[in-house]
């Protein structure tokens, strides 16, 4: 594996005296790899390394930008398994799930390689005579990517993509956390063919990369994923100098469950929700909502389900769950289980370290009955495998209580009513709503994100993501010489 950052087409190792040292969550005393921190610095090199690259590659037609998107999807997935193995290491989800990630991540890439056909504009009729218009997609020129830890090959990838496919020269941050996956991904786009410096790579803190990236002028756009804390911060910045950004932060995603629903297919949709990842994602589901008819048949289920999770080293086939991805999210974890139950919360499953799981940052996962509104872990997202459980006693109820919080990114709702269906897919305030499945999940060709709190800025994946990375540029050819066009008001 390729350690360092990349820049201009070659690795190279920063003179830093911070080292991020990738350590195995689940076997602490494993380290993958060290990384040199990059410096202010580095990020200006890889930033000038774009400029001169972005020259030629948007020139370059967008179906022979697409087509080096296909070679580097062909070359995942001829390397699949190694993507996914070093995931689970570096990150610690389960190898199914890790593998999972790898499969999303090729088949992002193969929906973009067809965007390359496809960058779309309209053409339109002028008021005009003997005119004609249209409007044409153009790129930005250098933009800057900035990815999380929890999914550090699907969500770089969703972002590179389009990017690339647009015409973009790409600066990109990966989380400290996971930058093997990261160079593994660098290497793929380097074998399939992308010229030297369209693609830069910078490890480092936020302080020193990740500020030079929001606040240098060269950067036309910038995409974030990560907290809410971070990305207000980086767009209220970039703003101010008139960049264009989008921001998908946090997630407290709510199930509602009707009287009326299938409970075991609701059981096994929110199970795989709330612990799935380790309940690490931004589309985990965090609460649920029930009403008093099914509730105790609901949490039985919850519980069986629940006891029946393998905590461990995901590396081994047989763990169904594996550990928080470091010391500070496992510390977040095992607070909250406190704050829940000072708050009030009813512990009905698990709480605490899993100490049976062996040497890493396990924690067990965890049920909580009679939450209410007021409760911080019903309004705080804490990106951990731990479940709440509210009541309601109406539709009306339950989608205000869903409704109940800042974040509105995915939310699912278990019934066979249409009526209520539709009123909860009109009433819930989330960008993505499901109806009789998880609230986790996304595919390429749909548009990915949320709203109020969660979300800034174009919905990523689908020909959205492909349109955030571009602008429009309105055309009016005359082909007569006779248009009077200061006669048009």
């Amino acid at each position: 594996m390729k350690t360092g950052s990349h820049v201009a087409g070659k690795w190279f190792h920063p003179q830093s005296d911070r080292i991020t040292k990738n350590i195995n969550p689940a076997q602490l005393d494993e380290v993958i790899a060290e990384f040199p921190a990059a410096t202010a610095e580095d990020t200006d090199r890889a930033i000038d390394a774009a400029s001169q690259a972005y020259l030629s590659w948007s020139k370059t037609p967008a179906p022979e930008r697409g087509r080096i998107l296909w070679r580097a999807a062909e070359i995942a997935r001829s390397r699949h398994e190694e993507i996914s193995n070093l995931m689970t290491r570096e990150e610690g989800k389960i190898i199914q799930e890790a593998r999972g990630e790898t499969s999303k991540g090729i088949n992002v890439l193969e929906f973009y390689a067809g965007e390359g056909f496809r960058i779309e504009g309209k053409t339109l009729p002028s008021e005009v005579r003997d005119t004609f218009t249209c409007t044409i997609r153009r790129p930005l020129g250098v933009v800057g990517l900035i990815t999380p830890w929890n999914f550090p090959w699907a969500i770089p990838v969703w972002k590179i993509a389009p990017a690339l496919v647009a015409g973009n020269s790409v600066v990109f941050k990966p989380a400290e956390l996971t930058p093997g996956s990261a160079s593994l991904l660098v290497e793929i786009f380097q074998e399939a063919g992308l010229p030297d410096g369209v693609l830069n790579m910078v490890v480092g803190p936020g302080s020193q990369v990740g500020d030079r990236i929001v606040n240098h002028p060269a950067i036309r756009a910038i995409s974030f994923t990560g907290s809410n804390a971070v990305g207000g911060a980086l767009y209220t910045q970039a703003a101010q100098r008139g960049a264009k950004v989008t921001c998908e932060m946090g997630g407290k995603n709510a199930v509602l469950v009707l009287p009326d629903a299938d409970l075991e297919k609701a059981a096994v949709a929110i199970h795989a929700g709330a612990f799935g990842s380790t309940g690490q994602r931004c589309t985990a589901t965090s609460r649920v909502v029930v009403f008093p008819e099914v509730k105790d048949a609901l949490l039985e289920a919850l519980v069986e389900k629940a006891r029946s999770i393998k905590v461990g080293n995901g590396l081994d086939e047989s763990v169904t769950m594996g550990p928080a991805v470091d010391e500070k999210q496992y510390k977040t974890d095992l607070d909250y289980l406190d704050i829940a139950q000072n708050d009030g919360a009813k512990l009905i499953f698990g709480g605490g370290k899993d100490e049976e799981a062996g040497n890493g940052y396990f924690v067990k996962p965890t049920i909580f009955d009679d939450v209410t509104p007021n409760m911080r872990i019903f309004q705080e997202e804490v990106f951990g495998p731990i479940l709440s459980v509210s009541t309601a006693q109406s539709i009306d109820e339950a989608i205000s209580i869903g409704n109940a919080v800042e974040y509105g990114l995915t939310s699912s709702i278990f019934t066979q009513d249409i009526d209520a269906a539709m009123q909860f897919v009109e009433g819930v305030e989330t960008g993505m709503v499901h109806i009789n499945e998880p609230t986790i999940g996304g595919e390429a060709q749909l548009p990915f994100g949320g709203t109020k709190s969660t979300g800034v800025g174009e919905r990523e994946m689908a020909q959205e993501g492909l349109n955030f990375f571009t602008e429009l540029k309105t055309v009016f050819i005359n082909f007569s010489g006779n248009a009077d066009r200061a006669m048009i008001r």
